[in-house]
């Protein structure tokens, strides 16, 4: 993440993680002197729920800020073996991401989202 702040967290795949994840993703945006946008909480949560469905006993959380956007992306590394939900897409542009994805890598399945961010 060259020439962008940046912040990840590793979480235990638990039903509470979300509203966790959610919050180190406001508190780092915060202390980087961002407001966190309207729909960070939802979004997260989102993120963080789909990539506990894959199985894994962890997943990983990944927040970087740059050009007033915030990326935030949850790793689930463990390929799902089934399809991944059509929803996912969706369900995150309805929650407000500017941009959004989803891909299996080697590493797992990652989901990501963009936000608009305000000083």
């Amino acid at each position: 993440m060259k020439n962008r702040r940046g912040s990840s967290w590793t979480l235990d795949a638990e039903p509470w993680i979300p509203a966790k994840a959610a919050a180190h993703v406001a508190e780092k945006l915060t202390a980087w002197g961002c407001k966190p946008p309207a729909p960070l909480e939802d979004v997260v949560s989102f993120l963080v729920t789909a990539v506990i469905t894959d199985g894994s006993r962890r997943i990983s959380v990944h927040v970087s800020e740059q050009n007033h956007h915030v990326l935030i992306l949850a790793l689930s590394h463990q390929t799902p073996d089934t399809a991944v939900d059509e929803d996912v897409l969706p369900t995150l542009r309805d929650l407000g991401a500017v941009s959004c994805g989803t891909e299996n890598s080697s590493e797992g399945r990652q989901v990501w989202a963009l936000l608009g961010l305000t000083s």
